[in-house]
């Protein structure tokens, strides 16, 4: 029986990459081997450079602002459409509660949740915990709360974190997407043959996912292109 494998690369910090989770998700519940796909999440970080936690005197919308060089009411609105765009599929954002740091962490820990067969569950639990929940997601203490609720031992996540397991496969991840010229998340490439770039419609992703099942193990080609989050923001 054959498998399509599904890598993402994505990051915690990074709106359109739950928004990407929700919709694959959606697709797969309308294809017809789901029980035959094996989803894989991948290490990207946006901002490599950030400290564990920003400070919390600058707000969300002021550090966008920022970076796009627009004024606070633009970047204002840019997160409540942002916000109406989850909405549409089912998820909470809260702008106002997000403490922004470094996702190094993060992604070591679902390195070592892949290993225990727990990664969906918690990638899941880290992406609500920074988009709705307002949680550190740069402390070490919180993501080993965290993971452990998704199903991770709390003993083995924290000897993780406090060792540099699980490093060197974050850093293979971002050396592999920087080979395939990713430069913006989510970016899916599926059965090693088929890539969607950003945060397609669910529709679009079932229509990927049937033409790579097709085809497995090629080398990829770029099936479509959308809203990603990369280096220098959101778009």
């Amino acid at each position: 029986m054959k498998t399509l494998r599904i890598d993402v690369w994505s990051d915690i910090a990074c709106p359109w990459c739950y928004v990407g989770k929700r919709r694959l998700e959606a697709a797969l519940a309308k294809f017809p081997h789901k029980d035959d796909v094996e989803i894989v999440w991948r290490a990207f970080e946006l901002d490599p450079s950030a400290p564990r936690e920003r400070s919390a005197d600058v707000g969300y919308a002021e550090r966008l602002a920022k970076k796009y060089g627009s004024s606070s009411k633009e970047a204002e609105g840019m997160l409540t459409r942002m916000t109406d765009v989850a909405r549409e599929d089912g998820l909470d954002f809260r702008f106002d509660r997000v403490r922004a740091g470094n996702t190094f962490d993060a992604h070591r820990l679902l390195h070592l949740a892949h290993e225990r067969g727990v990664q969906d569950a918690v990638k899941e639990r880290f992406l609500r915990a920074y988009m709705t929940d307002g949680e550190p997601i740069g402390d070490p203490e919180t993501l080993v709360r965290l993971a452990a609720e998704a199903g991770l031992d709390a003993d083995e996540a924290r000897a993780t974190l406090a060792s540099d397991a699980q490093a060197a496969e974050v850093r293979a991840d971002e050396a592999e997407a920087r080979e395939l010229g990713i430069n913006g998340v989510p970016f899916f490439v599926l059965g090693g043959k088929y890539a969607v770039s950003g945060a397609q419609p669910a529709e679009l992703l079932l229509r990927a996912l049937t033409q790579a099942w097709k085809e497995l193990e090629s080398r990829p080609e770029v099936f479509a292109e959308g809203a990603v989050c990369g280096p220098d923001g959101c778009a």
